[in-house]
C-alpha cells in the first residue's frame, strides 16, 4: 500500500496523468494467521494476503492512521500466480543479469501481460516492492515448497491451487493476469469504516469515504443506503 501510495501521490504531483494499476501474487484461500499454511506460500510479501486486507481498511495496521491509502488511487488491481512470478524471476535473471528475490518480480509479471493488452506506443512504468534486491533466490523457495508438499509442475498456471501446488507456465503466452474487483473493495472500505467508527457519517464523513475509494459521493451514499 505504501509503495502505490507513494508512487501515485509523487506522479500526480510532478502533473502525470498515469493509470495506477497494483498487482499481488493471488494466495487466496491461504489464511495468513495460520503457521502451517504460511509455510505453504512461497511469497511473504507483494500477495493478497496483505493487499487485499490493507487495501479495504489501511487503518488495520499498528498506528492511529495509516499514511498508505492504497484504494485511493487504483484504476486496477491485478493478480498473477505465484508459478507466474517464479518463471518471470528466472527470466529476468536469464536475460538481463538481474538476480531479484520473486516477490520483487510481481508488478514485473503483471506488466508483462499487461503489455499485450496496450497499443505499441503507450508505456508501462514498473515500481516494485521493498523486496526488490532481497536475496531470497528462485531455487531454496521452491525446494522449501516441495518439502512442505507443494507440488511443482509446468502447465497452465490458471490451473494453479495455492498451498496445494506451484504451476511454472509452459510457454510465456500463458502468463496472464485477473483483475479484482474494484467495486466490491471500495464497498467493503465503506462497511470497515461504519463497522469500526461505529458513528453515523456526516457529510465531511461521506466527503472522506469518496476520496478514500477513488469513487465519488452518490456511490458512497448507495453504498451506505444498504447497510
Amino acid at each position: 500500500g505504501g509503495n502505490l501510495t507513494g508512487t501515485a501521490r509523487g506522479l500526480k504531483k510532478a502533473g502525470a496523468q498515469p493509470r495506477i494499476v497494483a498487482a499481488s501474487v493471488d494466495l487466496s484461500g491461504l489464511h495468513m494467521a495460520s503457521d502451517t499454511q504460511f509455510n505453504k506460500k512461497s511469497f511473504t510479501t507483494g500477495h493478497t494476503g496483505f493487499g487485499m486486507p490493507f487495501s479495504t481498511w489501511p487503518d488495520r495496521s499498528d498506528v492511529p492512521r495509516s499514511a498508505a491509502r492504497p484504494l485511493r488511487y487504483m484504476d486496477r488491481y491485478l493478480t498473477v500466480h505465484q508459478g507466474e512470478v517464479f518463471y518471470m524471476t528466472e527470466v529476468l535473471a536469464s536475460l538481463e543479469g538481474l538476480e531479484k528475490g520473486p516477490a520483487g518480480n510481481t508488478a514485473l509479471t503483471a506488466a508483462f501481460a499487461l503489455a499485450q493488452e496496450l497499443d505499441q506506443d503507450q508505456m508501462i512504468v514498473v515500481q516494485e516492492t521493498e523486496y526488490t534486491g532481497a536475496g531470497k533466490h528462485i531455487q531454496p523457495q521452491l525446494s522449501f515448497a516441495r518439502e512442505n508438499g507443494i507440488e511443482i509442475k509446468f502447465g497452465d498456471p490458471k490451473d494453479e491451487v495455492p498451498g496445494k501446488n506451484i504451476i511454472l507456465p509452459s510457454h510465456p503466452s500463458l502468463i496472464k493476469v485477473n483483475d479484482a474487483d474494484l467495486v466490491h473493495m471500495r464497498k467493503s472500505l465503506i462497511k470497515n469504516a461504519v463497522a469500526n467508527y461505529k458513528v453515523t457519517p456526516t457529510e465531511e464523513d461521506i466527503e472522506f469515504l469518496a476520496l478514500e475509494t477513488n469513487s465519488n459521493v452518490e456511490f458512497v451514499k448507495s453504498v451506505l443506503a444498504e447497510l
